[in-house]
């Protein structure tokens, strides 16, 4: 499955760098906490569901990196941009191992089934 993304031939070359460097900081520091940590949770203030997945590891014993990007009120610009890179819609997005396993209930259906843990135990 490919995700449907704009070619990048469709981009006119003027605004090309804008568009690559818009909002590239928060994506990085993301990517090099992926990088460095087994599970990344990456949400924001007031929303519950990054509490829940929180929570949830939590009750599992399993170590987390947590990373608050602003609230409903703030940063909703910065947060699209980790929108954009991974085509999640929402928070939390749960990382696991470098792989994008979805958000709060995804991560209650992971733990759930068994494949959590499966997938944590893997090299």
């Amino acid at each position: 499955m490919a995700r449907n993304i704009l070619d990048e031939n469709r981009i006119h070359p003027a605004i090309r760098d804008y568009v690559s460097r818009l909002h590239s900081d928060i994506v990085q520091e993301v990517q090099a906490a992926i990088a460095a940590n087994a599970v990344v949770v990456v949400g924001m203030g007031i929303n519950p569901m990054p509490k829940k997945a929180r929570r949830l590891l939590d009750a599992q014993g399993i170590a987390h990196v947590y990373l608050e990007y602003g609230n409903y009120f703030n940063h909703w610009r910065r947060r699209n941009a980790l929108k954009m890179w991974t085509g999640w819609p929402t928070f939390p997005m749960v990382f696991v191992k470098g792989v994008l396993v979805g958000g709060a209930n995804d991560l209650e259906k992971l733990i759930a089934s068994g494949a959590l843990a499966q997938m944590l135990a893997s090299a």
